[in-house]
């Protein structure tokens, strides 16, 4: 319930006006029927304080969105740690698959929707991914997220915003 509170606050007030579609572990469902999208997103697991000697500059969390109008399914996206060093290269780790992530500064997203479904198939079956890059100082971080949960959320966004 703690985590649920924690995922709340990560959404600007306007969006608290959205339907929750459930917590499933991990992760939480959303929609919001005025756009309408839908999503699954999650926090990664608790910073200790700092990481790798550099406290967050952000809240991470991780996103899987459904905009039916725009016909898009399943598009990850990534809000990360720490702002990424120019020319740095972002990489996911995940079900012992890796794959190099576009995007910079805070955040992060796949190259392409085959990308997103590759990424998203592993994610039902993983215990855990992490991303890693380096910062502006050229310090190594890490965002490590907890999987428990990602694959009913993702459905249930799914389901959310099914005929639409």
């Amino acid at each position: 319930m703690r985590r649920l509170l924690s995922l709340l606050l990560l959404i600007p007030a306007p969006a608290l006006a959205r339907d929750a579609l459930g917590v499933f572990g991990s992760w939480a469902a959303f929609r919001d029927a005025g756009v309408p999208r839908c999503y699954a997103i999650a926090m990664p697991h608790p910073a200790r304080g700092s990481v790798n000697g550099s406290a967050r500059e952000t809240q991470p969390y991780a996103d899987v969105g459904f905009w039916p109008k725009r016909g898009i399914r399943g598009a990850l996206h990534f809000r990360l740690s720490h702002r990424v060093a120019a020319g740095a290269t972002v990489q996911l780790s995940l079900a012992g698959q890796k794959f190099a992530l576009a995007g910079g500064g805070l955040d992060a997203w796949s190259a392409d929707p085959r990308m997103d479904a590759a990424i998203s198939a592993a994610m039902r079956s993983a215990e855990s991914m992490t991303l890693a890059s380096r910062d502006g100082a050229g310090r190594l971080f890490s965002d490590a997220y907890p999987l428990a949960g990602a694959a009913t959320a993702m459905d249930a966004a799914m389901l959310g915003c099914a005929g639409k």
